[in-house]
């Protein structure tokens, strides 16, 4: 009976306490995925990746730079010059093995759309139904999985400023929230806010910016010195990304501020974080984020590309793991060269968009956070 007892001290001593964190999780990189692109095809620089309820992988790439970065392509010119290779349609699905599953995307022959160029930003809904964004347009547009049109928010070459209802100016991402249909764009580039419409239709529901006050396009923007040291900018700049948890917070990357702001679905400030404030890039350092693969989505994955890393941050806090970072900028497997987007799937692994290295890589969860 001693025996049994001690055991089960033991036991309870080793466990981890009730509703303490899961371990941080840890990463590896897979050579091996994805596998060869089918058709002599070639993807240009990736401008998002996303990973749907399936475990599917969603790339948007841009097949104009294919000419500038690799020089003379095949038979992307006519008569062809050499046997390889073909730009690949602009969207990519993979299956969660790295095998290619489909290819489709570019401008309309019937001029049913404004195909955004370059592409940037993708996501597959609770319908299916796959959103893209460009960063050098005014629009995002909504397809069927099998490419076929469904919607466009904005109008190429048309924008009114950030109070605008109906127009988007440069925006970089999007992401719907099943509960509501409602489809949260993250405008962007040129615009400072977060501007969210029906999902369906297309009508304008709200909008807000830093701190969820009045966007203002008109305040200045920080210079990489007092962003660093000097008091929280009371804007955004650059909102790269946005992701919504299971819980319905929203995450947006404030790229240039260094920061993370939180929300809730209406818009309403919860707190933020900020990454690596000190880095003086123009670029920024918050690229992109995903979540941790346990019920509980504990940590953030967040794409420093200025710095080269992938940090790890507590989702409570929003404060840097200690030693948790990996990755280093190269041109090497598991070496990042350009990180500009990620996105995580069921089981945590870390899928890493890189548009100066134009290729997409996988890194296997080891262990932590389930």
């Amino acid at each position: 009976m001693k025996t049994l007892l001690a055991a089960a001290l033991l036991l309870s001593l080793a466990a981890p306490a009730l509703g303490a964190e899961p371990a941080v999780p840890t990463f590896q990189v897979d050579p091996f995925w994805p596998k060869a692109l089918p058709n002599q095809y070639l993807n240009g620089d990736p401008g998002g990746v996303f990973v749907d309820a399936q475990d599917h992988v969603w790339m948007i790439h841009r097949p104009k730079t294919i000419a500038k970065d690799m020089g003379t392509v095949g038979d992307a010119k006519n008569p062809a010059e050499a046997e390889c290779c073909r730009p690949a349609p602009s969207v990519i699905e993979f299956d969660a093995d790295g095998k290619f599953i489909q290819a489709w995307g570019g401008p309309s022959p019937e001029g049913k759309y404004d195909w955004p160029q370059p592409e940037h930003g993708i996501f597959v809904d609770y319908k299916n139904n796959v959103w893209l964004c460009g960063n050098g347009g005014n629009q995002c547009l909504k397809f069927t999985r099998d490419g076929k049109f469904l919607l466009q928010i904005g109008k190429a070459g048309q924008t009114k400023g950030s109070l605008d209802e109906t127009s988007l100016n440069h925006p970089a991402d999007a992401a719907v929230w099943p509960a509501t249909n409602e489809v949260f764009i993250a405008d962007g580039y040129a615009n400072r806010r977060v501007i969210v419409f029906d999902a369906d239709t297309g009508k304008f529901k709200r909008m807000w910016g830093a701190y969820g006050n009045k966007p203002d396009d008109s305040a200045p923007r920080a210079e990489p010195e007092k962003r660093a040291s000097g008091p929280a900018p009371q804007q955004f700049d650059l909102v790269h990304c946005l992701k919504i948890a299971k819980d319905g917070l929203v995450y947006v990357c404030d790229r240039r501020n260094n920061r993370i702001q939180v929300f809730t679905i209406d818009g309403k400030f919860v707190k933020e974080g900020f990454v690596a404030k000190a880095t003086l890039s123009s670029g920024g350092t918050v690229y992109n984020l995903g979540f941790s693969g346990d019920a509980k989505q504990s940590y953030l994955m967040v794409g420093d590309l200025a710095n080269g890393h992938i940090r790890i941050l507590n989702r409570q806090t929003l404060e840097e793991v200690p030693n948790s970072a990996f990755g280093q900028t190269g041109h090497g497997t598991g070496q990042f060269n350009g990180l500009h987007a990620l996105a995580t799937d069921s089981k945590g692994n870390v899928y890493v968009a890189e548009t100066r290295a134009a290729r997409l890589q996988k890194f296997v969860m080891k262990g932590g956070a389930r």
